[in-house]
């Protein structure tokens, strides 16, 4: 196991220590059964079954804006803008 540290608000943490206290267990047994039954509710993520894909740019107005057109726009306007 791994020893790790967590922030818990006050009222949550008395109200995790009185259900530990009333099933006779541990407080961290009582997280680690939380965090597990957490875990088995997520869908399980992996990277390599992930393949990265290029980020959808936002222009103004929300609209969709197509990766393979802003590179030809940004070099329109470098173009306008270079002074020669």
């Amino acid at each position: 196991m791994t020893r790790t540290q967590i922030q818990l608000p006050e009222p949550l943490l008395g109200r995790l220590r009185a259900i530990a206290r009333m099933r006779d267990v541990s407080l961290a047994e009582l997280i680690r059964r939380g965090m597990e039954l957490y875990a088995m509710t997520c869908p399980e993520v992996r990277a390599e079954d992930t393949p990265w894909t290029m980020p959808v740019l936002r222009g103004s107005g929300g609209h969709l804006i197509d990766p393979a057109t802003v590179k030809a726009e940004g070099s329109a306007m470098a173009d306008r803008f270079q002074t020669s």
